[in-house]
């Protein structure tokens, strides 16, 4: 029989927890809008930003930095190097960067966790975690392309926010919300915002049109 002390450490686990990351790269609106949705899910957020975020934020949108702080509910400074997301010891259902600059990305690959942001992702990945990096850059030179190729190799999910236009969006909204609903396929998480393919139905034969 479980004792009452397993039980509880159970319930406490049943809520799903993700970390968010927003790096410096542009593209900003995509961890802003994805902490509003995990928010409604119920999901427990853990977010980082780091300084060039925060630089990249006050030139891409209106909201203050304490405003987007407050929609996570527990938040990181990017140096301190011994938060619990530092921890494999500290279970999580992995970790999204949103966008993820390639600075960020190139540490992430080599190993060199100078922040917590990298730090963080290195743990979710030896911890055979989920990470998936919104890579927010182009055009690609085969120096960036080499180091996306050795961060899914390492078990990263690389996965630049491309539009898809195939549910005829009616504005940069609908982009977002398409692009966060399949990053939060990745993780089995529904929020309602994909409008999912449907092939044609073919006529069959000697039905007419």
């Amino acid at each position: 029989m479980a004792s009452a002390k397993s039980v509880k450490g159970r319930r406490a686990r049943s809520k799903r927890r993700l970390i968010v990351g927003i790096s410096g790269a542009s593209g900003v609106v995509f961890g802003i809008r994805l902490l509003e949705i995990l928010r409604g899910l119920g999901v427990e957020t853990h977010l980082v930003m780091s300084q060039s975020a925060e630089i990249t934020a006050a030139h891409e949108t209106d909201l203050k930095i304490s405003a987007i702080k407050a929609m996570a509910d527990i938040v990181y400074a990017n140096t301190d190097i011994a938060a619990q997301i530092s921890s494999g010891s500290f279970k999580t259902d992995g970790m999204v960067i949103a966008p993820c600059s390639i600075r960020t990305a190139s540490e992430i690959a080599t190993g060199v966790t100078s922040t917590l942001m990298s730090r963080a992702a290195d743990v979710v990945l030896k911890e055979h975690r989920r990470l998936v990096v919104m890579v927010r850059e182009s055009p690609l030179h085969v120096g960036h392309l080499r180091t996306l190729t050795h961060l899914a190799e390492i078990g990263a999910i690389v996965a630049p926010p491309v539009p898809a236009f195939y549910g005829r969006p009616e504005s940069i909204a609908d982009l977002i919300d398409h692009t966060l609903g399949r990053i939060l396929d990745l993780f089995d998480m529904e929020a309602g915002l994909v409008r999912r393919w449907r092939a044609p139905s073919s006529k069959r034969p000697g039905r007419g049109p």
